[in-house]
């Protein structure tokens, strides 16, 4: 797994609203936000918010109440399928948890893990999702 993150994913209590904020504070939204998943480009990083109660469900978490889950998680998006579950065995084995095995879902394949201290990481891969030359997520 090479060192980098593509997505900083936040569970907010309404996309439209938080939206809104971003905006305001001059971030462009990306033409392919939805209504349930709106995107920024940070400049090869991508902040991506979506409902915090979906974000809840899709890792496993009991309490979307930030009672044990932050509502945050960091991401890593993979080239490949079978990365997935391999930067997950490498995540366990390296003294993280995985919460969440690799899983098939609308958009690909996703799994999650913490961490030693508790921070919540996506790794998931999507066909979607476009890398340039020097391996920057693009939105």
């Amino acid at each position: 797994m090479r060192s980098r993150l593509n997505l900083i994913l936040l569970g907010v209590a309404d996309v439209t609203r938080s939206v809104a904020f971003y905006e305001a504070v001059g971030w462009r939204l990306a033409q392919t936000s939805h209504a349930g998943f709106a995107k920024f480009d940070l400049g090869g990083v991508v902040l991506g918010l979506l409902p915090r109660a979906e974000m809840a469900q899709d890792c496993n978490s009991l309490d979307a109440t930030g009672q044990g889950f932050g509502g945050m998680a960091l991401a890593y998006v993979a080239r490949h399928p079978d990365e997935v579950s391999d930067t997950l065995t490498l995540a366990a084995q390296a003294g993280g948890s995985v919460v969440k095995p690799a899983t098939a879902n609308a958009w690909g394949i996703a799994g999650y893990f913490k961490d030693p201290d508790g921070h919540l990481f996506e790794v998931v891969y999507e066909d979607g999702w476009v890398f340039d030359l020097h391996d920057n997520l693009r939105v």
